[in-house]
């Protein structure tokens, strides 16, 4: 999307301090924080990246959110993966236009937005209906219409349904994804990709385990994350990083029967 804010759309308010805040934009609306308030009307209908001052005389910079910023920020039911986790699943799992996805455990969705953003079609299973529903509603905010129509997720238990149809992708997140392993081989296309995200490494082991005849090429790995300061000439890492989230675990299903 391009050109100016539109009443109904998604602003990202960026303050002195480089705090985050996502709002959505109406022409009722308020921004308030400790620094005083900015009438949504002082937004709408200005171009991204112009600075807003608050009653108080805070100033901000307001921006068009990224997918990033939306994973970051948007609302959620269940613990959601973060971007560090989100490129490199969608990387080794070999997300395209038009894959057909099976994912399970969409929780708040953030995987889900990802892989659309990528043009896939998505058939997902979620336990329960508020994360069901959750994932939807964050779907919808960011994506807009067209990619729920790519987005067809039902109640139901992955450790137990029989699943139907034809898949190149399978996407797990889940406490015991290995259970869920040989219930896909059967709909996962010759030569597909099984990505699992487990947050420790025996779980992680579990699922390298369940891949039996029939699996090629598996790899678990992870993904750490660490920004610099950079100042002038003083460059450094930054004191924190973002370090172990979870294992990422990826194989090839070539069947059984080769």
């Amino acid at each position: 999307m391009s050109g100016v804010f539109a009443e109904g759309e998604k602003a990202l308010f960026i303050d002195s301090k480089q705090r985050r805040y996502l709002i959505q934009l109406n022409k009722e609306g308020e921004f308030h924080s400790h620094a005083g308030f900015v009438p949504h009307t002082s937004v709408i209908g200005t171009l991204p990246g112009q600075p807003v001052e608050s009653t108080k005389g805070s100033k901000y910079i307001v921006l068009r959110p990224t997918l990033e910023d939306f994973v970051i920020e948007m609302p959620r039911g269940a613990q959601v993966i973060y971007p560090k986790d989100l490129a490199p699943m969608c990387m080794i799992g070999d997300i395209y236009p038009g894959a057909r996805v099976f994912e399970t455990g969409v929780g708040s969705g953030a995987l889900s937005m990802t892989m659309l953003r990528y043009g896939a079609h998505i058939t997902g299973l979620e336990l329960r209906e508020d994360f069901m529903n959750r994932a939807k509603a964050n779907v919808r905010s960011f994506l807009g219409e067209e990619a729920l129509s790519r987005y067809n997720v039902s109640l139901g238990d992955s450790y137990e349904t029989t699943l139907e149809g034809s898949f190149d992708r399978v996407m797990l997140d889940l406490p015991e994804p290995w259970q869920v392993v040989p219930r896909v081989q059967h709909v996962l296309e010759a030569g597909g990709l099984l990505v699992a995200y487990t947050p420790s490494i025996t779980q992680a082991v579990q699922v390298r385990e369940s891949m039996g005849k029939g699996w090629v090429d598996q790899r678990t790995l992870e993904v750490l994350h660490r920004t610099w300061h950079i100042e002038g000439m003083a460059v450094r890492p930054d004191h924190r990083m973002v370090a172990h989230t979870a294992f990422l675990t990826v194989g090839r299903w070539i069947g059984s029967n080769l």
